[in-house]
């Protein structure tokens, strides 16, 4: 990706409500490619910050994952900004997408990323502008507040954060006590809420520390779509309609993305421009996922990459699992 980088501020919305605390939502993930799922959680999350919460939503981002992650079905960066960009535009009116985690050198921890949001929208650009109008003349004049990030995820990010060694316990301290989280509910990922229970075995893990900080959203219309399905859809030419944005299927069939069986970015890429075949043998893509699960486990004992999540999306180096895509 050339040229300079500019974090992107277009879309922020003014605060008109003074006794509200403006919120910025951060969705971290691989975006393989996006789904409508992936947007959809916004709009859940700022509906329950609306009706239950004192917070206001004045922006929400999309923050694609680096390359470096080198998970399998990952696209390059840059077609996955180009998709992400290419549907916000298209869908939204308040939702951004932030290219600075995928044009870093390395890797970048979930942690360091919100750091960077918190960095670019309180110290940079000194908060949300708030309108606030004075009671003796009428007149509306514009205050700086400091704005609340949180983390925007599926409920499987939380199982994630409750299995030891996954994550890096100073990264979920700085995490859920620093910015917090919401979560969106998915429904193959049951939560046992124990895990948020101060008089239990947990009592000391950071989900039980933090549990005011982390907002749990239900999901009233079920959608399990995920990039992962997308993708399988895609090899086997079946139709993807209405399960992602259409613009993104019409640049996914113009730049002949997704066409062979999952790979990383970088690696073979002759072979990801060339037709894929009518079919994919289950047995195969079967037992390419175990090969990824053995490969995954070497690379936790290493520590020299960090492991993928539990579902498609994005991991830590620091042992702090990245995201999970729906």
């Amino acid at each position: 990706m050339d040229g300079p980088y500019s974090f992107p501020t277009q879309r922020l919305e003014a605060l008109t409500d003074p006794s509200k605390t403006p919120l910025v939502l951060v969705a971290c993930g691989s975006f393989s490619p996006l789904t409508f799922l992936h947007l959809r959680m916004f709009e859940m999350a700022k509906d329950n910050a609306r009706l239950h919460t004192d917070f206001t939503v004045v922006g929400g981002y999309l923050s694609p994952v680096n390359d470096r992650y080198a998970k399998l079905g990952l696209a390059s960066s840059s077609h996955r900004i180009n998709m992400c960009q290419l549907a916000v535009q298209d869908t939204s009116e308040w939702i951004s997408v932030d290219p600075w985690e995928a044009r870093q050198m390395e890797y970048t921890p979930t942690a360091q990323v919100l750091d960077h949001f918190d960095h670019e929208l309180n110290t940079v650009r000194g908060g949300a502008d708030c309108l606030v109008e004075d009671p003796e003349t009428g007149e509306t004049r514009v205050e700086k507040r400091k704005i609340k990030i949180m983390l925007l995820a599926g409920s499987d990010l939380i199982l994630t954060m409750s299995e030891p060694g996954v994550w890096a316990e100073k990264d979920l301290h700085h995490i859920l006590g620093r910015y917090g989280c919401y979560i969106i509910e998915r429904s193959e990922s049951e939560l046992d809420q124990s895990i948020f229970s101060s008089s239990s075995v947990h009592s000391r893990s950071p989900l039980a520390l933090y549990r005011s900080n982390i907002h749990m959203v239900d999901q009233l219309v079920r959608n399990d779509v995920s990039s992962t399905k997308v993708r399988m859809f895609l090899r086997k030419g079946m139709s993807v309609q209405y399960l992602i944005p259409g613009v993104v299927i019409k640049y996914i069939k113009r730049h002949g993305l997704y066409r062979t069986a999952d790979r990383r970015p970088g690696e073979a890429a002759s072979a990801a421009n060339s037709p894929a075949p009518s079919s994919v043998p289950e047995a195969a893509e079967e037992a390419e996922r175990g090969r990824e699960k053995e490969r995954e486990r070497e690379r936790e004992m290493r520590g020299a990459t960090p492991p993928a999540p539990v579902a498609s999306g994005s991991g830590s180096g620091s042992g702090s699992a990245m995201v999970t895509e729906p």
